[in-house]
């Protein structure tokens, strides 16, 4: 399978799932049987862990069609791109997609944290330093709303794994592999197309052929909580 054949799968998914037409395929007890001892997914989708974009559900996908991988805010670390990079060189898949959505908690807490000084505690924080670039690059641009830095943080996700994995910059090249960065809307269900690395048969709106971002893929480091103004604050609700 090609990227172009997985991408059209995804999208013909989706557009089920947004009409209320779901076949829910690859679910049933043969399924399972046939899946024991391979795998042959149709695509990597690398997200954000909020409870609302459940990955499988909203591209109309069954046991063994997408390799899944989740994180708050789609934030990348070693063990992630250890992961991408598996279902790539190991497993063959031939599409990366970077699933972001509307009303990102991630997105939100970093605007907070660079406006406000209102820096999260623990681990929260690391979220929230490794979107900061991207909202930075994006104002840059002359984005705005925490919707539209979304989007771009998409796809400056997409452009980093590009060019932080020799692997997938290979599989590229060689035109086995492609990256499309997503947005879901959550209120109608409905995917969005923010950009490509590669070809998928599709032109996006945003993302670059070739990664953009600096060479230095360090996350942004917020100062401490105390010189911004205040004590960390702390941060609920949508990742």
């Amino acid at each position: 399978m090609n990227p172009a054949s997985a991408w059209k799968i995804l999208r013909q998914g989706n557009e089920r799932f947004v009409n209320g037409t779901p076949l829910h395929p690859n679910q049933g007890i043969a399924d399972r049987a046939t899946l024991v001892d391979r795998q042959h997914p149709t695509a990597v989708l690398f997200g954000c862990g909020d409870s609302r974009v459940a990955a499988e559900i909203i591209f109309d996908q069954g046991l063994g069609d997408v390799f899944v991988v989740r994180t708050a805010g789609h934030v990348l670390d070693d063990a992630v791109l250890g992961s991408i990079e598996y279902a790539v060189e190991i497993v063959n898949v031939p599409l990366i997609v970077v699933l972001g959505h509307d009303g990102c908690g991630a997105v939100k807490a970093t605007l907070d944290a660079l406006d406000n000084g209102a820096v999260p505690d623990g681990f929260i924080r690391t979220v929230v330093e490794r979107v900061a670039p991207s909202v930075m690059t994006g104002r840059r641009e002359g984005l705005c709303t925490a919707d539209e830095l979304e989007a771009h943080h998409v796809v400056e996700t997409g452009a980093l794994l590009a060019q932080r994995s020799r692997i997938i910059a290979g599989r590229i090249e060689a035109g086995t592999c492609a990256i499309a960065g997503v947005t879901y809307k959550l209120s109608d269900g409905r995917i969005h197309l923010q950009g490509t690395v590669g070809d998928i048969g599709e032109p996006g709106d945003r993302l670059p052929r070739a990664p953009r971002l600096p060479s230095d893929p360090r996350p942004h480091h917020l100062p401490p909580a105390d010189s911004a103004g205040g004590a960390p604050a702390r941060q609920g609700g949508a990742a």
